[in-house]
């Protein structure tokens, strides 16, 4: 439940900063982010390969700054996330990545062997998108809408025992 204080927010307000929200169950000075429902999705269940991924990205993250690799995804892995009717990362909006990594964990943790192998597929594959957007400064990005890629980075972060 969003607090009367947002709701009293002039136009202005809202619209300098969309993403922020005040909660029912803070103070007038605490602010809620939907980047941070990637770090609630961290606390919950991880899978193991989920960390063993998100260790990999963040330490190659923690010696070189940033990824030194710019491989782009091939057609089969394109081909694996339209299956699942997902975008690539760079078209992705945060709500989208967050709603993702929610049925990916799920899927990491079912009884169906195909299904599991393709979720953790995915998150090597977001993975590889991620390593290739960072290496590339995130120039490819042209709209501010789609930022996914800021709630995939701070899932690994906060998964990752090897955060910076």
């Amino acid at each position: 439940m969003i607090n009367e204080n947002y709701t009293n927010m002039s136009d202005s307000e809202k619209i300098n900063n969309p993403l922020t929200k005040v909660s029912a169950l803070s103070d007038e000075n605490d602010k809620f982010s939907s980047l941070s429902t990637s770090s609630m999705l961290a606390r919950a269940g991880v899978p193991l390969s989920h960390v063993l991924v998100a260790d990999n990205y963040m330490v190659i993250k923690k010696f070189y700054g940033v990824p030194v690799v710019k491989s782009r995804i091939s057609n089969k892995e394109k081909a694996l996330l339209a299956k699942y009717d997902f975008n690539q990362l760079e078209y992705t909006t945060i709500k989208q990545i967050n709603e993702e990594l929610e049925l990916l964990k799920k899927w990491s943790m079912s009884l169906d062997e195909s299904l599991k192998l393709d979720a953790d597929r995915i998150v090597e594959i977001r993975a590889k998108e991620l390593k290739y957007l960072a290496a590339c400064r995130y120039t490819l990005i042209t709209n501010e809408i789609y930022n996914g890629y800021m709630a995939l980075e701070k899932y690994f972060e906060d998964i990752s025992k090897y955060s910076i």
